[in-house]
C-alpha cells in the first residue's frame, strides 16, 4: 500500500532544491562514501513522520517485538496469549487479522500535513519477512528482517528493486547490528545509490549498514533509537523517537502519562534542532488502518504550533550558543534573512515580563519581535551583557500560541 498524496501536499522539497552532486564518483569504501555531501533538503526539513506498522499491530499488547517475546516467554505475553487466545494458536494466525479495513491513505496525508512534516519513514519491524511498506517518500530497509547465513541473492536484488522501483527519497536501514557493514555488501550497494541509482542526487540514507557503523559511517547519524546527544554535532544526525514511550507499535494498555505531552514534545523538539539534528516523530497505526485519535492529536497540536513558529525550525542552522547560558529552557536556532541574521530565542516558558538573555549582544539596530504578534518588542542592553526583552502583556485569547513561544532578533553584534 502507499499514501496517494494530494497535488499540495508536499512531504518533500522540490526537486530544484537538492544538491547536484552527480559529477562525483565514489568509490566502495568509507571514506569515499562519507565525503558525499547530504543533500540540503533533508537538512531544511528538520522534522519527519515514521509508522511502525505490521501484524504486531493486530495483538498489540506490548511492542513491536511481540512475537519474540511470546517465543522467549515473556510471562506477560504468555499469559495474555494463553488468557485470549486457543492452545495452537500460531503468530501467523494473526496475519488474516491484519486488515486495514479502515485505511485511508488521504486522511494519513492530511494528518502528516497538518503536523509540519517534510519527509515520512515506514518501518517493518524484526522476523516478519521483508515486508516494509514503500512511499514516494522513503523506505526502510530492516536487515534483520533477512538476517545473517541468509541467501543474499535474494536480498540484495530486492534492494536493487526498491530503489529503481519506489526512488526513495530516504532509504532508513536497520536490523544491521546482526553482521558487519562487509557482510551486507553495504558499500558496494552505497556506490551504486549514489552514482548510478535514479536518486543519485537525491537521495538520503542513515548510518546502519553494519554492526560497525552507527555514529560513524553514512549519510545523517542515528547512532541509537532516541538518540539525543545533549551537544551539537559535527556531523548531522537525527533523534529517532516514539511517542509512546515505550513502544514504536500501536499499544493497546497505552495510558496517557506513558505517552509524550505535547510541552514535552515541542521541547524536544526545540533542544533537537538547536543542536543540530533533525527530529523523527513515531506513531504505530493500529490493525485496522488508522492513527488512533492521541496519536493524532499530537501531531496536529505540533503542526499547529509550527504554523506560528516554523520559521525558527525549518531551513535553520545552529547558532553560536545552543542554549542560554543564564535562563533555562531557552534554545537558539539562526538562519539567514533579508535584513541580515536572524537570531531566533525559542523559550518553553512564558516570561511574566521581561525575558533576560545573556548570550545576544544587542547592537544600535538591532529589532526584536515575537513570532506570531504583530510589532516589534522594546529592549535594553543587560547589566552585565546580553538583552532583556520586555515581554508584551498578552491574555490567553490573544497569546500566539500554547506551548513554547519565539522571539526574533535581528542585527546583534554577535550574529
Amino acid at each position: 500500500m502507499s499514501i496517494n498524496t494530494s497535488n499540495n501536499f508536499t512531504l518533500v522539497v522540490i526537486c530544484s532544491l537538492f544538491l547536484l552532486i552527480s559529477a562525483i564518483h565514489y568509490e566502495p569504501n568509507w571514506k569515499s562514501i562519507d565525503s558525499r555531501p547530504l543533500p540540503s533538503w533533508y537538512d531544511e526539513g528538520k522534522i519527519g513522520i515514521m509508522l511502525t506498522w505490521g501484524v504486531f499491530s493486530v495483538p498489540s499488547f506490548t511492542t513491536e517485538w511481540f512475537w519474540e517475546q511470546w517465543v522467549t516467554g515473556t510471562p506477560s505475553v504468555v499469559a495474555f496469549m494463553q488468557q485470549n487466545y486457543r492452545p495452537d494458536f500460531t503468530y501467523a494466525d494473526f496475519a488474516p487479522m491484519f486488515q486495514a479495513e479502515f485505511f485511508d491513505p488521504n486522511k494519513w496525508a492530511d494528518i502528516f500535513q497538518a503536523a509540519g512534516a517534510r519527509y515520512v519513514v515506514h518501518m517493518t519491524k524484526h522476523h516478519e519477512g521483508f515486508t516494509s511498506w514503500p512511499s514516494k517518500y522513503s523506505f526502510n530497509w530492516n536487515a534483520m528482517d533477512v538476517g545473517p547465513k541468509q541467501d543474499l541473492r535474494k536480498t540484495l536484488p530486492e534492494l536493487y528493486e526498491i530503489v529503481n522501483m519506489y526512488k526513495p527519497d530516504i532509504l532508513w536501514s536497520d536490523g544491521d547490528w546482526m553482521a558487519p557493514d562487509w557482510y551486507w555488501n553495504s558499500t558496494i550497494f552505497l556506490a551504486w545509490l549514489y552514482n548510478e541509482s535514479p536518486v543519485k542526487d537525491t537521495v538520503v540514507v542513515n548510518d546502519r549498514w553494519g554492526s560497525n557503523t552507527p555514529c560513524k559511517h553514512g549519510g545523517f547519524l542515528n547512532c541509537k533509537d532516541k538518540f539525543n546527544p545533549g551537544k551539537l554535532q559535527s556531523r548531522k544526525w537525527e533523534n529517532c523517537m516514539s511517542i509512546d514511550r515505550y513502544s514504536w507499535g500501536y499499544r493497546r494498555p497505552a495510558t496517557v502519562n506513558q505517552l509524550y505531552s505535547i510541552e514535552d514534545l515541542i521541547a524536544l523538539l526545540v533542544e533537537t534542532v538547536s543542536y543540530g539534528g533533525n527530529l523523527l516523530v513515531d506513531v504505530g497505526p493500529t490493525s485496522y488502518g488508522t492513527i488512533a485519535p492521541i496519536f493524532e492529536e499530537r501531531l496536529r497540536q505540533m503542526g499547529s504550533w509550527l504554523g506560528v513558529n516554523g520559521d525558527a525550525i525549518y531551513a535553520t542552522k545552529p547558532w553560536k550558543y545552543q542554549n542560554d547560558s543564564m535562563t533555562p529552557g531557552v534554545w537558539y536556532t539562526s538562519k539567514t534573512g533579508a535584513f541580515g541574521v536572524e537570531v531566533y530565542a525559542i523559550t518553553t516558558k512564558w516570561p511574566e515580563s521581561v525575558l533576560i538573555l545573556a548570550d545576544p549582544q544587542v547592537a544600535m539596530d538591532t529589532t526584536v519581535s515575537l513570532l506570531g504578534y504583530s510589532g516589534s518588542l522594546k529592549y535594553k542592553p543587560g547589566a552585565t551583557g546580553g538583552i532583556e526583552i520586555y515581554v508584551p502583556q498578552l491574555t490567553i485569547a490573544n497569546i500566539p500560541c500554547d506551548w513554547a513561544w519565539t522571539f526574533k532578533m535581528v542585527g546583534l553584534k554577535n550574529a
